[in-house]
């Protein structure tokens, strides 16, 4: 990796700032001293992480976080899972209170509940993130900016999530489309395809009345989504509380996502 140093450049230089401490999440996994309670793994490294206005994590809490119970906490590490091994290897790096963290595929191998946990704590994260990932989902929920890798050496800072870029890309295709469109007609009589409702104005009165409430209806969705969020933030929350706050999380993102969908079909009808 160029940014972390492990792989040297083929020409020119990288110089890294004074104050920038690296946190890289990679592949390959997590290696500890035979023996090794997963309590004992978190503190070798630190025993709290320092939080905004003065506030700390500490390891405990940090595990509990991330699903590992008290008693848990005190199992030697060859008995846990293999995803929970991933869960303590994720641990390990954010532990160390990185203000440069670069994650390499986090979602391989994290069931549901362990992606919101982790969710939430990279939404609260004050420091500089790149993520590396196949999962559109994740990446939409916790960045703000693409670097789009065009071939030929081409690479693009696109501002904005994996759904923004798509939609972007989408409005090219239309823009284009229009464009020929438009040349075809060339001396044909002119004027507007649509009448005053706009976009819906192909849409019968039933459908542009399910349109108008699918976007309050994902509002308050999106708000929701926000405040369970929010609320995976408490340092005492409980492994309960983290359980039952998920299953709502994801029930809630399931209808946010079906909403969605149907509004986006409404959308392309009123288009065509």
């Amino acid at each position: 990796n160029l940014l972390t140093g492990n792989t040297l450049p083929d020409g020119g230089k990288i110089i890294t700032g004074e104050t920038v401490k690296f946190g890289y999440y990679t592949q390959e996994g997590i290696s500890v001293k035979e023996g090794q309670k997963v309590i004992e793994v978190i503190r070798d490294i630190a025993e709290y992480i320092p939080l905004k206005k003065g506030r700390q994590l500490s390891a405990q809490q940090l595990l509990e976080r991330f699903l590992f119970d008290r008693k848990k906490q005190y199992d030697f590490v060859e008995k846990l899972s293999g995803g929970e091994k991933k869960r303590l290897y994720l641990c390990t790096v954010l532990i160390q209170n990185p203000n440069f963290l670069i994650l390499d595929e986090p979602t391989n191998d994290l069931d549901v509940v362990t992606l919101n946990v982790l969710e939430s704590f990279l939404l609260d994260y004050p420091g500089c993130l790149v993520v590396v990932s196949h999962d559109r989902y994740f990446m939409d929920k916790i960045v703000d900016h693409l670097f789009v890798f065009r071939g030929e050496g081409i690479i693009e800072d696109f501002p904005g999530n994996y759904s923004d870029f798509r939609a972007y890309e989408d409005s090219l295709d239309a823009s284009k489309k229009a464009e020929k469109a438009s040349d075809a007609e060339k001396g044909q009589t002119t004027g507007s395809p649509w009448r005053e409702e706009g976009k819906r104005s192909n849409l019968s009165y039933s459908e542009q009345k399910e349109y108008k409430q699918l976007e309050r209806e994902i509002q308050k969705l999106e708000v929701q989504k926000k405040e369970l969020q929010d609320a995976f933030l408490n340092p005492d929350i409980t492994p309960e509380e983290i359980a039952s706050l998920s299953k709502s999380l994801q029930e809630t993102e399931q209808q946010i996502d079906q909403k969605t969908e149907r509004w986006y079909e409404i959308s392309l009808r009123a288009e065509s």
